[in-house]
């Protein structure tokens, strides 16, 4: 999800300044962008700062870039943005990318949700990972922009709105109450580990291309989890499959060496052998009584509040100041001592407690950096607002799995997770109206 951060990264730039830098290949010189005389022919805006989409000529008159810019490749050599020129007048077009990716996890969560539920945990899983896979790989040879776009809608439905979504409840449901606040926030620090991982091989590899096919080959990880991993028993369970749920448990008690154990007391009470044993849930089914509904709305709305300020930190680790790589990582290993306090804490304090501290810890933080200059102390702030959200979103994603029950669970967290992602699809627009 944040592999964008290192494959269409925006480096600094400038226009190409004819007086400075004819006959220098703009895309690939680093020394031009800090010519010794570049200070004369920088345009400012309105508030002091540098406007960097505009220069001046000797006679003082204010001159656009006209297409040609000069980059700073101190960090990234390669990037979607240099190929596409995607700044100054097209910078919306950065934006647009991430957007469609979050989109496109926003239509997987609830197209691919519901069918996890109707379908089972593990087959929409699995799916889902391979297609992530073709995705990923298709993505790293397209020169198109608009057709680049497209691929990445479908990285993003198949990639973190189907097999991310549909991994995490599967995770939920083949352990017992006990183990779910470890196993959920462990879920959810995997994908802070992903991020330090994404910062890692973005930093070995300067190639785009080739960094994005190393990002895809990861998900090959996921092929083997046909063999490797089991269904979930609640949902089989719901089906009325209680001989295939029954036969997992005996698997998982034979692992465990546990030895009394009595099948014959749950065999063929399934609770759905009844009348109706075709009947399916789904999405819809959120919304028919006052109080699923009400949950349902108050879920979304904390999922909608913790991406915003998730992805909102995580994806603008640009503007700050350092190695964009380093940053990267820091902002990934920030998130782990959240979810440190949340496996310590959260069945003391209990689920409302501990995710209103930990939002009011990460909103506060931010609010600070909005009125103090960039440095040492906004990178600190930062890394506490990261904390902070990190923990709260690890608890909304356990606190939701646990709010509904089994026959809607996929779709429950499905539908927090199209919140996320509408709030997601939000963040690289908002950046825009900072010029």
């Amino acid at each position: 999800m944040l592999s964008l951060v290192t494959v269409a990264p925006t480096p600094k730039h400038r226009c190409l300044i004819p007086n400075l830098d004819i006959g220098i290949n703009s895309n690939t010189s680093n020394l031009t962008f800090f010519h010794p005389d570049l200070d004369s022919y920088l345009s400012t805006k309105g508030n002091g700062e540098v406007d960097y989409c505009r220069w001046k000529t000797n006679e003082n008159t204010t001159m656009g870039c006209n297409g040609q810019f000069v980059y700073d490749t101190t960090y990234f050599k390669t990037s979607r943005v240099l190929d596409w020129n995607l700044i100054c007048d097209n910078r919306w077009e950065r934006a647009i990318i991430q957007t469609i990716y979050m989109f496109g996890v926003l239509i997987g969560a609830i197209v691919l949700g519901s069918l996890a539920d109707k379908y089972g945990r593990k087959t929409i899983f699995y799916i889902s990972g391979i297609f992530q896979l073709l995705a990923a790989l298709s993505v790293a040879f397209i020169p198109n922009f608009i057709v680049y776009c497209v691929f990445l809608f479908f990285y993003g439905m198949f990639g973190s709105g189907g097999a991310y979504v549909t991994g995490f409840v599967l995770t939920m449901e083949l352990v017992g109450p006990k183990r779910r606040t470890i196993c959920g926030t462990a879920f959810s620090a995997s994908f802070a580990v992903g991020v330090m991982v994404v910062a890692f091989w973005g930093y070995m590899i300067s190639n785009i291309q080739i960094l994005q096919i190393v990002y895809a080959c990861h998900s090959l990880v996921l092929i083997g989890h046909w063999w490797l991993v089991d269904e979930s028993i609640r949902w089989l369970w719901g089906q009325g499959r209680t001989e295939d749920a029954i036969a997992i448990v005996k698997k998982g008690i034979r692992i465990n060496g546990i030895k009394d154990f009595d099948s014959t007391k749950f065999e063929g009470k399934g609770p759905m052998n009844t009348n109706e044993p075709d009947q399916s849930y789904g999405a819809a089914d959120l919304f028919k009584t006052p109080t699923i509904r009400k949950r349902a709305m108050n879920v979304a709305f904390n999922w909608f509040a913790n991406s915003l300020v998730y992805y909102g930190l995580s994806l603008n680790t640009g503007n700050l100041q350092g190695n964009p790589y380093l940053i990267l990582f820091l902002v990934g290993l920030a998130e782990i001592p959240g979810y440190l306090l949340v496996i310590c804490l959260v069945d003391k304090t209990g689920r409302r407690f501990l995710l209103t501290t930990l939002l009011l810890l990460g909103g506060s933080a931010c609010i600070i950096c909005a009125f103090i200059p960039k440095g040492l102390e906004v990178t600190i702030l930062v890394m506490i607002g990261k904390m902070g959200i990190a923990g709260s979103f690890a608890i909304i994603y356990n606190y939701t799995a646990e709010l509904f029950p089994t026959v809607i669970r996929n779709s429950a967290v499905g539908f927090g997770a199209c919140s996320a992602r509408f709030s997601g699809m939000l963040t690289p627009l908002i950046t825009l109206l900072v010029r």
